[in-house]
């Protein structure tokens, strides 16, 4: 069965790994892991502990659960939190059971996960969210002020993407004063590269995505403390069984995690900069637009084309240039987070070098060249 039996064609992604394009694309590597893993039975409660110890050799910390996502993993914290390993309290979520249940939650931090939001899967792990402060400003003082003898747990969104952090607390307050409180904090970390950072910094739990930077296949893992990783695992008795991770995918996130840290983020940065900058001048060259590398704006080691659409040249502002660049065959799909400042991006993290001429292809389709306009 291929994409064309069901009358489906396969789409450029310049936006990075994400859900609705269908995570990534996956290595000859990671493929290979998967497909040798589909071909024997084995022992998962060892493969799962296996994978914890390799992914807690990655990261740093005393232990790992597998998960099928970022967002399964928070649930699955929440519910570690709230249950612990009784076996009774885990079978009653996520309705109520004694004790703290209240996550609190920048409300900078309430982010959605391809439309579904954050506090749902708080809610699936048994807890109630508490949102703090405002969108666009929480202080110290708000988280302080919120916690009582109800709060269970405190939760910190990475993604600059999504989240607001321009005045939000870091993440370096929140532990402080989830220490001071005796709370553990979990982190989203979906998209994170750095596999070390949000652990060393004192997070309780750390959740990734397998797609979205490591290239894995719909996975992921959560990393901690050896206690509170035994309370995730646990929760595969309760709100975790749907959750489940299978073989295939388990060896291919082991693979495909290998894979990622072989490589320094400096040696990945320099080598999607060199691509970016051969790319520029083909797209500068386009009527109507202007392109130049930039770095991502967090600060991380990821180099894009930062295209700026000139609306009276191109005969179109960036949301059409967008849309039209989606309606070609293959469709390509730009990075659109600043599509509201006139500017449109190509990131290189799951374009090939067949999807960058696909890039190009398509938008000299749409806008002539200077040469050719004069």
């Amino acid at each position: 069965m291929q994409y064309k039996d069901l009358d489906i064609t396969h789409v450029v992604s310049a936006q990075a790994n994400t859900t609705p394009l269908g995570g990534c694309t996956l290595s000859d590597g990671v493929i290979e892991a998967m497909s040798e893993a589909a071909k024997w039975h084995v022992d998962i409660d060892k493969l799962w502990d296996a994978a914890g110890a390799r992914f807690a050799e990655v990261t740093g910390t005393e232990d790992a659960c597998p998960t099928t996502g970022a967002s399964a993993g928070v649930a699955i914290s929440v519910a570690a939190i709230i249950a612990g390993t009784d076996v009774s309290r885990i079978q009653s979520l996520p309705g109520a059971v004694d004790g703290p249940n209240e996550v609190l939650l920048q409300k900078g931090h309430s982010i959605s996960y391809s439309g579904a939001p954050i506090g749902q899967m708080i809610a699936i792990g048994g807890g109630r969210v508490k949102e703090v402060g405002a969108v666009n400003e929480t202080l110290p003082a708000h988280i302080e002020g919120a916690i009582t003898e109800h709060t269970a747990a405190l939760m910190f969104v990475t993604s600059h993407t999504h989240a607001s952090q321009r005045r939000s607390v870091p993440l370096e307050e929140v532990i402080a004063i989830g220490r001071r409180h005796n709370i553990p904090v979990i982190v989203d970390a979906a998209n994170e590269e750095d596999l070390k950072h949000w652990s060393a910094l004192g997070a309780d739990l750390v959740c990734y995505s397998g797609p979205k930077s490591l290239g894995a296949p719909t996975s992921g893992f959560i990393c901690g403390s050896r206690q509170l990783i035994a309370a995730c695992r646990a929760q595969y008795s309760g709100i975790a069984r749907p959750m489940k991770v299978g073989k295939e995918s388990l060896m291919g996130l082991l693979q495909a995690v290998d894979e990622y840290v072989a490589v320094t983020p400096l040696a990945r940065g320099a080598q999607q900069r060199e691509r970016m900058e051969a790319l520029v001048p083909r797209l500068d060259a386009l009527t109507g637009l202007t392109a130049r590398v930039s770095k991502d704006e967090s600060g991380r080691e990821i180099y894009r084309v930062l295209l700026t659409v000139n609306p009276q040249e191109a005969g179109r502002d960036a949301t059409t240039l967008a849309k039209e660049a989606r309606a070609g065959t293959p469709a390509v799909y730009l990075r659109d987070f600043k599509m509201h400042l006139g500017q449109l991006e190509v990131d290189p993290r799951a374009l090939s070098a067949a999807g960058e001429e696909d890039v190009v292809r398509r938008l000299t389709e749409l806008l002539m060249t200077t040469d050719a306009r004069s």
